[in-house]
């Protein structure tokens, strides 16, 4: 089959297997998006409560940080490209239930927890088994990091869409049609895997206890300085400095005195933000230092925060978020390249489902201390900390990545003499 000609910047869609799963994800992702405005659209309808809204995106979010490490150690002993594709089932077949409860009326708020934690725990396999099938898609691998990136892109346009057009059907038909829509979105997906050609890796039988599995995957992490270093930071961030969207409703209402209007500005700038971060690490060419794009992303992303926590000119405002979620999306998007190109392959799940848990996982927890913090002094003050926590965690490891750093020099020299 002949190569595509795409440019620079697109060069992992020219892989077939990966064109079908961009493809059949851009679809999936918009409702999936679609079904996150609607589910907090109806809980605030129903509640009029701001802690039954944080209750139920701690309910879908928790099971990723309980169960992700046995999840990837799952993976590591079962087909990952068949668990995916179970994964994918289970999400429509959860999507279809709350549009019928929905559509028919027969729901309440303990339903739609309920229906979150399934989806909550279907997703704690879907991911690391998502990632860790990643590297299959592209036929050359030094194509895997501009996957990434533009799997990264993609979500990041799908963040932009699916709130817009769920805002316009929630307005003139309701929730359940959001949910219709996202449960018919999954075929996408679906028919791209059932589509794909892959080869996928024999395996030997693994008669290990699983436990045992999952035990060797935290050595392998812990005894990898970069890897463990780069999860360590992501979980940092992800608890105590990716939050910060929990407060925007209040800094639209209260620090500068708008309505949803203004609200919806902020989120669109930050997803504007988002999609230029990703470009930006599509764009990059192979072989280059991730761990140094990582510390500057944080940075960018830590920075931008401290600006943004007490700017009340709402241009400025916004040209201080759009930064801040910039530099999140490059740290996101390295961390996760820098991963998946130094773990070994018998170990990919494993290690894959440590970083979901760190990204993941440590956010609804996250999302309560920064709440609970806002609420007991202010929502500026607790963006200024925030920010300030991740100017401290970037510096604390900048020591232990210019170590990975000199350590790879120097093997690569060893090498280089050797031969």
């Amino acid at each position: 089959m002949p190569i595509l000609k795409l440019p620079e910047a697109l060069r992992a869609l020219r892989s077939y297997n990966f064109r079908l799963y961009f493809s059949g994800q851009a679809i999936s992702l918009i409702g999936t998006w679609m079904q996150r405005i609607a589910v907090s659209w109806l809980v605030y309808d129903i509640t009029h409560s701001a802690f039954m809204l944080g209750l139920v995106v701690f309910a879908g979010q928790i099971p990723i940080l309980l169960l992700s490490p046995y999840a990837g150690a799952y993976v590591d002993r079962h087909s990952r490209y068949k668990t995916l594709l179970v994964t994918q089932i289970a999400s429509m077949v959860q999507a279809g239930l709350l549009a019928l409860v929905v559509w028919t009326g027969h729901y309440d708020i303990t339903t739609i927890i309920v229906l979150s934690v399934m989806l909550g725990i279907i997703n704690a396999f879907d991911t690391p088994s998502r990632q860790s099938l990643m590297i299959l898609l592209v036929d050359e691998k030094q194509n895997l990091p501009n996957a990434i990136a533009l799997n990264s892109t993609m979500v990041t346009l799908a963040r932009l869409m699916g709130p817009a057009v769920a805002g316009i059907l929630l307005s003139s038909y309701g929730e359940d049609v959001c949910f219709f829509i996202n449960f018919l979105s999954f075929l996408a997906v679906i028919v791209s895997l059932v589509f794909m050609r892959i080869h996928l890796p024999a395996r030997p039988a693994n008669k290990e206890p699983i436990w045992d599995g999952l035990k060797a995957g935290f050595y392998y992490v812990k005894g990898n300085r970069g890897i463990r270093s780069v999860v360590m930071l992501t979980a940092f961030m992800s608890l105590l400095v990716m939050p910060y969207t929990t407060l925007l409703p209040i800094y639209a209402a209260s620090v500068f005195k708008g309505d949803v209007t203004t609200f919806s500005w902020l989120n669109s700038i930050s997803g504007l933000g988002a999609l230029l971060g990703a470009i930006f690490i599509a764009t990059r060419k192979t072989g280059i230092n991730m761990l140094r794009t990582i510390a500057y992303s944080a940075l960018l992303f830590s920075s931008g925060l401290i600006l943004f926590s007490y700017t009340k000119n709402f241009p400025l405002a916004l040209l201080f978020i759009m930064a801040a979620e910039g530099g999140m999306l490059a740290e996101i998007a390295s961390s996760n390249t820098y991963i998946q190109t130094h773990v070994d392959e018998h170990m990919r799940g494993r290690v894959v489902s440590f970083y979901v848990m760190a990204f993941l996982g440590m956010q609804p927890i996250g999302g309560l201390l920064i709440g609970s913090l806002a609420h007991l002094t202010s929502a500026p003050l607790t963006v200024l900390t925030e920010g300030l926590c991740g100017l401290l965690a970037v510096l604390s490891f900048l020591p232990s990545f210019k170590r990975v750093r000199r350590d790879n020099l120097k093997s690569d020299g060893t090498a280089l003499g050797a031969a």
